[in-house]
Parts: structure tokens; C-alpha cells; sequence
């Protein structure tokens, strides 16, 4: 997508302090403001508000940015959240552009860096999924991809999800026996592998077909993922016809496969909206304070997945200003469709659809409709948002009783926010690693996961107690150093550990060290015959609590520690894989894949290649005389 460079803009600070006081005062935000305005052009530009720390309170953008700021020092007209937004002002960063369009452009990109707290905020990260057919290889793989496009090939999606892209690669390989293995796999075949035995590939790494088939089973490939399947069936029921005719009856079998499944997926695909080929579908419902969007991806006349959003710092925006400023952040990373159907029209629409169109290249044309099919969608749209709304106020009303219980029974100040999990995992002491999961009211938090490699000489294997000591003297060490304010919400409110009184002690000092006193501390060890059900919960004064067997509290306790579990042994198992293949070829400098794998192929073994001597090394094929005397040096610098 073509956006703006933000590095080309020329921004302009403007400063207003007030000594000795960093605490919201409506008269001093305004006065910042009116400073501002002295110099401020009437054109189209950016705005972002900073607090007296220099931290980005709001971003806005303005077709005329004079009149737009003078509207903040008209304070009584003000809700009271933007009330509030003045009142911690004491700076602006003012920058211009050449249209609205551009303004709208460049505003999105500054809150997905920023994300400051008065702006509408799209709090799903995640990228999303594609179907990459690359152009880098005679025989073009198909995959899934995320993040940036940069390979070469051609893109098709965005899919709501892994799971939606996975079901059309399945089609794609029993249709059109596209091969999905990586390069280095596919060049080093002798023989076809299981897939081309359940007739998923047509194993183009064994020449078991040209490469003039192939290109033509991926130029079909191309046509399905773009609507036209028609075409792609009637290709099909043409070449089983001319097989049959043929006498070729396991030829037509194949094609008769093929053709079954493509017609189970034009069903399972299929949407029943007449008319509409390529478009995105959002609708919007509020309701308690919260906020639901949902998306249908229709990519050609397939539905490719739904997706809910929940955007944080809805309240007081109007519905309208919502969704807007939710498609604009969206669409930073996720190419627009041409038609983008919504539930209700948008203050300054046509400037949206400029700005999209001006960043995907081509025309994208923004619509309300009113009958037939794209309103029956769209419908369809509204009647998903409104239940997965109704279904996250019943959850969170859930959580909020689990919560209010679980502060009571720790004796907590007020329900936890952030409440961070730890544990470890190795074997004999080996490959050890501490491990960190987060988890506040709404679920987990995967984002904010941390693993920590134990690297401390003085820790022993095997010891527990000392590996936990070592990953809180780092966690909070780090925290004390980049947040001793405690004002980026990366303090947790209660911590959980997977042990006893002698982890719980051995903690609380360390703890102590660092000057920490205030966080609550909770170890989570197992019963009797470590029963689940029957754990015990220790406090830093040495109590301890049982929960009843049938306690919501305990089960989510539980599953708490048991995802932080999880989290650690995964983690552990990653590093032992990676430990077990390596090779101390990996630490000689200049040693890459390729003359690793020459030497290997040399002398056998690794082993081999550290005893040998410098005149053996210098035969090597691939290795110069210069690096068979730099490998001769590292094995043997003692001598």
C-alpha cells in the first residue's frame, strides 16, 4: 500500500510550560493551545497534543488547522473527555500536508505509532493473513504469508483468519496439485513425498510434471482465488470428458476428484448476496459503554472469514467518528476493497474513500445499501456484531465477579489489571528457561508474553528457587529502570508463582533488594498427590489457602498457571530442538549454510572438520586457502 513517508513532513513544536506543576489544569492546557494558534496556518495538516512529559495525549487531523485547534479553547462546548485531553496539554507538534486526503493518511499512521490514550484505538494487532503464489521459482509455491508483501508473487486476501486460509490452501492443493514445501526441501527430493501419494501435489521436484502443466495449473489456481471459478469447473468437467472419451478412465477419476471438491468449496464458500464480487463489510454496535465492528471479507464472490474488533477509548465518540477512525487504521496494512459496504454513513466519507483510494492505487468507492443482496449482507453483518457484543458483556460480567472474588480472597486494594504468571522449565538442569504469561480481564495477553533465557553463571542447574530469582531480579529491574514513575501500565498488580513457601520466600527477598514491596505475591503449589483441585496458595507471611473444589476462582486460577506452564515447556522444547541441531561449525566466524554444509559434506562430521589439518581443510570445495586457515586457527588457537 502507498502511504505517506511520516519522515517527509516538517513538523513544528510548540512549547508552554508551567514550572513546578504537572497536574491537569484546564487554564494552562488552554493557554498552550493559544500559543499554538499564533502561528498555525489555515491548511489541511496534523495535530498531536503532548502532556508535560512530551507523551502524546491525542492526534487529529483538520482540513483547516487553525479553526480546528481554536475549537479546543472554546472549553464550555468541550465534552468532558476532551475537557480532560486540554487540561493535561502543555505542547503541540504541528505538521501540514498537501490535502485532507494526505492529513487522513499521515493521522492514522501517527496513532499506530503513538497510540495515544484520547484517540479511538484499534486494539487488534495481529496481521492478517494471505495467500502468497510466489514468481521467484519455476515451479511457484502457494502458502500462507504474513506480514510485509514484499516476496514476489501474487497476494490474495486479506482471510479473517489462519484457519480460513489453511481450508483454501487444502482446495488449492487437491484442486490443483500445487506443491507447498519449502525451496530447500523441494531441491533436495530423490523421490515424490506423501503428498503427492494422496494426490495433493503434482511433485514437480521429480519431474513428474512439465513446466508448462504446472504454470498452467497455477494460472488456474489464479482464476479460482479471483472468482472465477465457473471457468475453473467447466475447465475440468471439459479435460474428464476428453479423458473418458479417451478410454483414460483413471485420468477421468482424477478430474472427477478435482471436480467434486471444487464444488464442495463453491458451497462451503458461497455467500447469498447477489451482486457482490469483491468487498469488505463492516458494521458497528454499541451498547454499556463498549464497542462491536465486525468484518465479512468477500474476495471474488468467496467469503473469506469474519472478524469482531472490540476498539479501546470509545466513550463519548460518536458512533460515526468510531468506525472511521477505526477503516483508516485498519486499512494501514490490509489493502482496501474496491467497495467497502457500510452500516451507516460516515462525516466527511468522500475524504475517507480519497485517502484509501490515494493509498491502494485505484478506486475504492464507499456504500450504504439499501436492498437487495449487499443489504441482506450487510444485515448478516449487524446480527454478528450485536451477538458477539451481547456474548463479550456476558464474559466480562463473568470475569468482573471472578475478579471482585479473586482481590477479596488475596486481599487485594481493588480487582487486578495486569496480573503476570511465572514458571520455569529444563530438564537436569539443562536448556533452562524461566517463563512469563499475562493475563488481565479480557483473557490473555499473548503480546506481552517474555521468556528468559537463565544465563547467570552463579545459578546452578537444576535450581529452582535460584532460576525464579534470577527471572524476577531481571523483570523488575528492567521495570524499575524504563518505568520507576510507574505510568506505562507494565506494573503488574499481582503476581503468580508456580510454587511453595520456599519459592514464595526466596522471591520476597529478592524483592525486597530491589526496593519492591508493593506488588502482591501469591504461590501456587499442588496438594497431596499433586491433585489438580486440591492446590494450595501460599501468601509471603507464610498463610496458606485451599478454594473449594468447585470454585469459578480455583478454575481460573488454574488456568493461569496452567497456560504459563504451557507457555514454559513450549518454550523449553523450541530451545532444546534448536540446541540439538547445532553444530560448533556455528560459532566459526565467516562459516555460513553453504560452506557449512560443504564441510560437513567433506569430512562427515564436525568432529572430522576440528581435527583436520590445515592441508585437508584448503581441499575443501568452496573454502579458500584464507578461510581453511581461519577455521584451522579457531579449532586450534591454544596450541
Amino acid at each position: 500500500m502507498s502511504q505517506p513517508p511520516i519522515d517527509r513532513f516538517n513538523e513544528e513544536k510548540s512549547v508552554f510550560t508551567v514550572r513546578g506543576s504537572d497536574q491537569p489544569d484546564l487554564d494552562a492546557g488552554v493557554a498552550a493551545i493559544r500559543n499554538v494558534l499564533k502561528t498555525l496556518p489555515t491548511r489541511p495538516g496534523v495535530y498531536r497534543m503532548h502532556d508535560l512529559k512530551g507523551d502524546v495525549l491525542y492526534v487529529g487531523k483538520a482540513r483547516a488547522l487553525r479553526n480546528r485547534v481554536t475549537n479546543y479553547t472554546q472549553v464550555n462546548r468541550l465534552p468532558k473527555r476532551l475537557q480532560r485531553m486540554v487540561a493535561q496539554t502543555r505542547s503541540m507538534t504541528i505538521v501540514t500536508t498537501q490535502s485532507e486526503a494526505e492529513a487522513l493518511l499521515l493521522e492514522a499512521q501517527f496513532i499506530k505509532r503513538y497510540r495515544p490514550p484520547y484517540n479511538v484505538l484499534l486494539r487488534d494487532d495481529k496481521s492478517f493473513p494471505f495467500i502468497l503464489l510466489r514468481a521467484d521459482h519455476a515451479f511457484p509455491r502457494v502458502q500462507l504469508h504474513r506480514g510485509a508483501r514484499r516476496a514476489k508473487g501474487d497476494y490474495f486476501g486479506p482471510f479473517a483468519g489462519a484457519g480460513s486460509v489453511r481450508k483454501t490452501l487444502n482446495a488449492l492443493q487437491k484442486l490443483f496439485l500445487l506443491r507447498s514445501c519449502t525451496d530447500s526441501f523441494f531441491s533436495n527430493r530423490t523421490r515424490p513425498c506423501l503428498l503427492h501419494q494422496i494426490r495433493r501435489c503434482s511433485a514437480p521436484c521429480v519431474d513428474r510434471i512439465s513446466v508448462e502443466d504446472y504454470a498452467e495449473l497455477v494460472a488456474d489456481a489464479k482464476a479460482f482465488l479471483s472468482g472465477k471459478s465457473t471457468q475453473v469447473q467447466a475447465k475440468l468437467a471439459d479435460a474428464m470428458q476428453a479423458a473418458s472419451d479417451g478410454m483414460d478412465f483413471e485420468l477421468a477419476a482424477v478430474f472427477r476428484d478435482r471436480l467434486k471438491a471444487l464444488t464442495f468449496i463453491q458451497g462451503s464458500q458461497a455467500i447469498s448476496a447477489d451482486g457482490v464480487d469483491d468487498a469488505d463489510v463492516f458494521a458497528l454496535y454499541a451498547k454499556a459503554g463498549l464497542v462491536c465492528i465486525e468484518a465479512f471479507f468477500i474476495r471474488g464472490g468467496q467469503n473469506w472469514g469474519h472478524r469482531n474488533f472490540f476498539p479501546a477509548h470509545t466513550a463519548d465518540v460518536p458512533e460515526a467518528e468510531v468506525l472511521a477512525s477505526f477503516l483508516m487504521q485498519f486499512y494501514q496494512d490490509v489493502p482496501p476493497a474496491r467497495l467497502i459496504l457500510l452500516d451507516r454513513v460516515l462525516e466527511d466519507e468522500g475524504v475517507l474513500a480519497e485517502a484509501l483510494a490515494e493509498s491502494a492505487g485505484r478506486k475504492v468507492t464507499l456504500k450504504q445499501p439499501q436492498r437487495g443482496g449487499q443489504k441482506r449482507l450487510l444485515e448478516q453483518a449487524c446480527r454478528n456484531a450485536r451477538e458477539a457484543l451481547d456474548r463479550r458483556l456476558a464474559e466480562s460480567t463473568t470475569q468482573g465477579k471472578i475478579f471482585a472474588e479473586l482481590a477479596e480472597t488475596f486481599e487485594l486494594e481493588r480487582p487486578p489489571q495486569r496480573i503476570e504468571v511465572y514458571d520455569n522449565s529444563h530438564i537436569m538442569g539443562t536448556n533452562a528457561i524461566g517463563a512469563m504469561i499475562v493475563a488481565g480481564q479480557e483473557g490473555f495477553r499473548p503480546s506481552a508474553y517474555r521468556k528468559f533465557n537463565i544465563k547467570n553463571p552463579e545459578t546452578k542447574p537444576g535450581d529452582d528457587f535460584a532460576m525464579m530469582r534470577e527471572v524476577l531480579g531481571r523483570r523488575f529491574s528492567r521495570l524499575e529502570r524504563e518505568d520507576p514513575d510507574r505510568q506505562s501500565g507494565e506494573w503488574p498488580d499481582l503476581l503468580l508463582i508456580d510454587g511453595g513457601k520456599g519459592q514464595v520466600s526466596a522471591i520476597c527477598a529478592v524483592m525486597e533488594e530491589m526496593g519492591v514491596q508493593d506488588v502482591p505475591l501469591i504461590g501456587v503449589s499442588k496438594g497431596p498427590d499433586r491433585n489438580a483441585g486440591r492446590e494450595h496458595f501460599h501468601f509471603p507471611d507464610g498463610r496458606e489457602i485451599m478454594l473449594p473444589t468447585n470454585s469459578p476462582l480455583l478454575f481460573h486460577l488454574q488456568r493461569l498457571r496452567d497456560e504459563a506452564h504451557r507457555f514454559a515447556i513450549g518454550t523449553h522444547r523450541a530451545k532444546r530442538a534448536k540446541n540439538f541441531t547445532a553444530s560448533p561449525l556455528d560459532d566459526v566466524p565467516g562459516i555460513g549454510p553453504s560452506r557449512k554444509k560443504a564441510l560437513l559434506m567433506h569430512f562427515g562430521t564436525a568432529r572430522a572438520v576440528r581435527q583436520a589439518p590445515l592441508a585437508d581443510l584448503e581441499k575443501t570445495p568452496g573454502v579458500s586457502k584464507a578461510m581453511a586457515r581461519g577455521i584451522y586457527d579457531y579449532f586450534h588457537s591454544d596450541g
